[in-house]
């Protein structure tokens, strides 16, 4: 029988104590970033998902820790009106690991993207996370990679999530994460699911069909791995997938805008978002909250498996 050992949180942490308790006790709790809330999606949508995702953990058995900077603190887990707080904070900034530092001394308030989300999740001790797409390699010869990448190297999660965003070089995401040993695992799939496609063309290397596989092959891989990630590749609900050369012709048309109106860095990814919304008609926001749903689903059923195997 396996006894998990009690995780003792830093200080600067502020617990929800509905989170705290349950990660005492060894029960499912489920990451949820926020970066979704403040810059991904337009208002009101941001809101009524943040408490959607939050309501489907509950309802699937699990216990949801939406993960921001409020005022300056850094916060596992939100009650409704500091979810709401954020939500209509139009001067919330967005924070991975490198801005925590500067948002919390300048007292500020940002939604944490997957690469913060991770760092504050594992030092509460939360081992799986759900969000949408991860960050990646960027297209073209700009050199840029995300810092949700390297995070993987060091915040040893299970990252449930719809493959990287459409936007991005998934080919060369895919060698980064390789060079990295980083595993990738295909949840009922061969292939790594584009976002809002369900198909790249891209083999991963692991395939799941049932989570008490999955919580399996994770179990392992942190005994072998014990400071990486772990990538849980979960395809769009076909109902709301795109097709690949849908999303293709739309996401060069805004790749041209932006490079016309010189956005970059941070902010090119929310732009391109926003932008491919309006050119497929809503398509890829509808895509997106159904894969954001169905991501929350899934990954309080790892974290129960996760939990129950611990028992």
């Amino acid at each position: 029988m396996n006894h998990p050992t009690v995780h003792v949180h830093p200080d600067w942490i502020k617990l929800l104590p509905e989170v705290e308790r349950a990660i005492k006790a060894s029960q499912p709790v489920v990451a949820l970033e926020s970066t979704v809330i403040t810059h991904g999606l337009p208002r009101p949508v941001n809101l009524e998902l943040a408490r959607r995702l939050e309501r489907i953990v509950r309802e699937t058995g699990g216990t949801p820790a939406t993960i921001a900077v409020i005022g300056g603190e850094l916060c596992v887990g939100l009650d409704d009106e500091a979810l709401e707080r954020l939500a209509l904070d139009q001067e919330a900034i967005k924070a991975s690991r490198r801005e925590l530092a500067i948002a919390r001394t300048q007292r500020l308030s940002a939604g944490t993207t997957v690469a913060a989300t991770m760092a504050l999740a594992h030092e509460a001790g939360i081992r799986v996370f759900a969000t949408g797409g991860i960050g990646g390699v960027h297209r073209g010869g700009s050199g840029d990679i995300s810092a949700d990448l390297p995070e993987m190297t060091r915040s040893p999660l299970a990252v449930v999530c719809a493959g990287a965003k459409s936007i991005l070089d998934l080919p060369r995401t895919l060698e980064w994460l390789e060079t990295a040993a980083v595993p990738v695992i295909g949840w009922q799939t061969d292939e790594f699911p584009a976002f809002f496609s369900r198909s790249s063309g891209l083999p991963v290397p692991a395939r799941a069909d049932t989570v008490g596989e999955l919580a399996l092959l994770l179990r392992t891989h942190w005994e072998l791995s014990p400071d990486m990630a772990a990538l849980v590749c979960v395809p769009c609900p076909p109902e709301e997938a795109i097709e690949p050369e849908v999303l293709e012709n739309a996401l060069e048309r805004a790749e041209t805008e932006a490079g016309q109106e010189g956005i970059s860095g941070q902010a090119l990814t929310p732009y391109l978002l926003a932008r491919l919304s309006e050119l497929t008609g809503g398509a890829t926001l509808g895509a997106n909250l159904a894969l954001l749903r169905q991501n929350a689903r899934i990954a309080t059923e790892l974290a129960k498996a996760l939990s129950q195997q611990m028992q």
